[in-house]
């Protein structure tokens, strides 16, 4: 089984990999169900979706809909104003099948003009506010993408007490010294304030390019599982991360085959060694 860990002040005992329902995107409610299935086996209790993931939220709903006391539950509005984000929160619950998730996310604040609507008077936080009064939801969370993600999360969590963050962390992103500083500016500010910190592209393997997209990803994932188990043993070697799984359910089982098995951290020298093996690359640059 995986090791599970308080998420932060929510006192939620989660597994510390989350479930990325990215990956259910665009797959048959078949495949769906018995990808819940596979979590299940490995006590997977925490899933993570948005509204724009897709179908993820429709192919979600038949199972919370007699499990809702099995899982926390997050989603995402992408929306940055008060009435837009109201409206698609409520449609994210009737899709879910819930009166209620456990986190809203505001997701993807990054652009500094969007942040400023988003967070305003009449933007999307006073909409997860709102919902959070009426027991539509229990926390609020922000997240991002990009290089710039740790320093706006820390304007977001400077304007707002925020109760989870989600963002990039790997090994190649890590090398870039001012993303690792900015990160670690960020990660000192959620442990001061016991805030949670929700990891994504833990297994990438870099951009698409010029490649054939064989995997539902928007990046190129690590496939091999010797692979896989270095990239994800180096995420869940720093025990305060939270790992989300990978957006494809054909590379998924490996993840948790990895994350179930998790030893140690593998060395600086042992992950440089696979960045050249797999010759792996920032996503972002």
């Amino acid at each position: 089984m995986i090791e599970k860990r308080v998420f932060g002040r929510t006192g939620h005992l989660s597994t510390r990999v989350i479930f990325g329902a990215a990956a259910f995107s665009d797959v048959t409610q078949a495949e769906a169900d018995r990808t819940i299935d596979l979590l299940m086996q490995y006590g997977i209790n925490h899933f993570d979706t948005a509204a724009s993931y897709g179908k993820s939220e429709v192919l979600l709903g038949p199972w919370v809909k007699h499990n809702r006391d099995k899982i926390f539950l997050a989603t995402k509005t992408g929306e940055r104003t008060y009435q837009k984000a109201k409206e698609e929160i409520q449609r994210s619950l009737e899709r879910l099948q819930t009166d209620h998730v456990d986190l809203i996310q505001l997701h993807y604040l990054v652009d500094p003009q969007e942040w400023e609507v988003a967070l305003g008077p009449d933007g999307a936080l006073a909409a997860a506010v709102e919902a959070r009064a009426q027991g539509l939801a229990r926390f609020i969370g922000v997240t991002g993408h990009d290089l710039a993600v740790p320093k706006m999360h820390m304007r977001s969590l400077e304007r707002y007490d925020f109760d989870s963050v989600l963002l990039p962390y790997n090994f190649p992103l890590m090398q870039n010294p001012e993303y690792a500083a900015s990160f670690e500016a960020l990660a000192a500010l959620c442990k001061i304030r016991n805030v949670p910190i929700q990891t994504i592209k833990g297994v990438t393997r870099g951009p698409w390019g010029d490649k054939a997209r064989v995997r539902a990803t928007w990046y190129e994932p690590l496939e091999k599982q010797e692979d896989l188990d270095k990239a994800v043993w180096w995420v869940l070697g720093r025990s305060e991360m939270f790992l989300n799984t990978v957006g494809d359910i054909h590379v998924l089982p490996r993840v948790l085959d990895a994350a179930a098995r998790f030893e140690h951290r593998p060395s600086n020298q042992e992950m440089q060694a696979l960045v050249a093996q797999a010759e792996m690359a920032p996503l972002f640059v």
